[in-house]
């Protein structure tokens, strides 16, 4: 049974602020690719009419060297954006770094192959050297990038950083095979978690989650604070946002209960993601973690079951007085479904995965991010290609038109949130989701 069922610090309530305004900055550290949470949240900015610019990950050359964008596609990210991008490359993580002369942590893993890769050793002496060539990398980039912001940043403006990166993924075949099995896996193909977060493979990898996801938080807080303390010398207010994933409440028997995903191996760096806001928030830095809810993305579509838990929003949006607004998202979900199959029908059994006894057991707030197990890949694979199946089209989903729903309101909840706050983590659960989608709506 789940240890807690309400998460610790959630927005309740649709916030609302003032805070920016014409003329403010909106600085994206994280370049935008695709479908995503950035989305909303640039559009709130835009809304705002606040000066947006960015930076860019940068590019890889034929010799898998880093380098800035052509002239040609640093219009193109422009474009994309809707603002001026800071042309230095901010890659994150350090598997294709490297000491002059040695090898990265990719080339120490093509020797890898899914008989071996369990008792594969790393040397982790060289890969921390990796760590560190890679983070000083990254920190001198963030200093040329912020030298230029500098000068495009009035004291006489309010500033929001929004931090967008996460992710890490070494680039090995290896690596995507075992977690096609780990995150894809049932029967014969299931493999547990726990065999890769005790090998080297999965210790690099969470190192570079770390990296990735987390401490590139750290490293825009420390890197910006010269512009931070200008502009709040002026009487001006700087905020910081980033991307969180702890588990969503979401409606289970008529009360919003947490629930998450497992196994989220990036969990463990979501987590640090939190303590750094908790600990930049102790030292006056007004940086918040937004703990979104679960929705299927470019980068998610890996994990298979995580879109289960967007079926209930469509009753969120009924518990919070969607009205008529709400009975048209359940028959443009319906209109998805094949003959003979219901909206009604697919929540009754997503409220059977739920009550199930597999996924009560995964429902520990205290212990996430938990390993996954053969009863849950069971379970939770075959509820999402069993829904999947009952689509007229498996390109054209309920959640994707959920997951749609669920970044329209996630970016004025940040926006606003994040003028308005009060602690450096906050959960968006269905209930508040509910709660912004029908105020802009009805």
């Amino acid at each position: 049974m789940p240890t807690t069922t309400k998460t610790p610090s959630a927005l309740r309530d649709v916030p609302h602020s003032s805070l920016y305004q014409k003329g403010d900055v909106f600085v994206l550290f994280g370049e935008l690719f695709g479908r995503g949470y950035a989305n909303g949240l640039i559009n709130e900015a835009r809304k705002a009419g606040m000066t947006i610019l960015g930076i860019t990950v940068g590019r890889r050359d034929a010799d898998n060297q880093l380098r800035a964008l052509t002239a040609e596609e640093l219009t193109a990210a422009e474009a994309q954006l809707g603002g001026k991008i800071i042309n230095v490359p901010l890659m994150a993580g350090f598997d294709q770094d490297a000491p002059a002369g040695t090898p990265t942590p990719t080339d120490m893993l093509s020797g890898m192959t899914l008989q071996s890769w369990q008792t594969d050793k790393l040397d982790m002496a060289h890969i921390e050297a990796c760590r560190t060539v890679g983070v000083q990398r990254f920190k001198d980039s963030v200093a040329q990038v912020m030298a230029q912001l500098d000068n495009m940043i009035p004291a006489t403006t309010n500033v929001f950083f929004a931090h967008t990166m996460a992710g890490g993924i070494p680039k090995a075949k290896v690596f995507l095979a075992v977690a096609n099995r780990i995150y894809k896996g049932r029967g014969a193909r299931f493999m547990s978690s726990r065999c890769l977060t005790d090998s080297d493979l999965g210790k690099l990898a969470l190192m570079n989650f770390d990296e990735v996801t987390a401490n590139t938080f750290q490293y825009l807080i420390d890197g910006s604070a010269a512009i931070r303390n200008r502009v709040q010398a002026a009487g001006k207010q700087v905020r910081y946002t980033a991307y969180g994933y702890h588990g969503t409440e979401i409606l289970i028997d008529g009360e919003y209960i947490w629930q998450t995903y497992t196994n989220y191996t990036q969990g463990h760096a979501k987590m640090r993601l939190e303590r750094i806001a908790q600990e930049a928030w102790k030292h006056g830095v007004k940086a918040t973690v937004f703990n979104c809810p679960e929705i299927r993305t470019n980068s998610s579509d890996i994990f298979v079951g995580v879109e289960l838990s967007l079926f209930p929003l469509l009753q969120a949006l009924k518990e919070e007085d969607g009205a008529a607004w709400a009975d048209a998202q359940w028959q443009t979900c319906q209109a998805l479904l094949q003959d003979g199959h219901s909206v009604d029908s697919l929540l009754a059994t997503i409220s059977s995965y739920n009550a199930s006894e597999t996924m009560q057991g995964f429902r520990n707030f205290a212990a996430w991010p938990m390993d996954n197990s053969e009863a849950l890949a069971e379970t939770m694979i075959g509820t999402s290609e069993g829904i999947t199946q009952i689509h007229k089209d498996n390109k054209a989903l309920i959640t994707d038109h959920l997951s749609s729903l669920v970044l329209e309101a996630a970016g004025p909840l940040m926006f606003h949130g994040a003028a308005n706050t009060e602690a450096p983590v906050y959960w968006l659960n269905h209930d508040v989701v509910a709660k912004q989608l029908n105020s802009l709506h009805l």
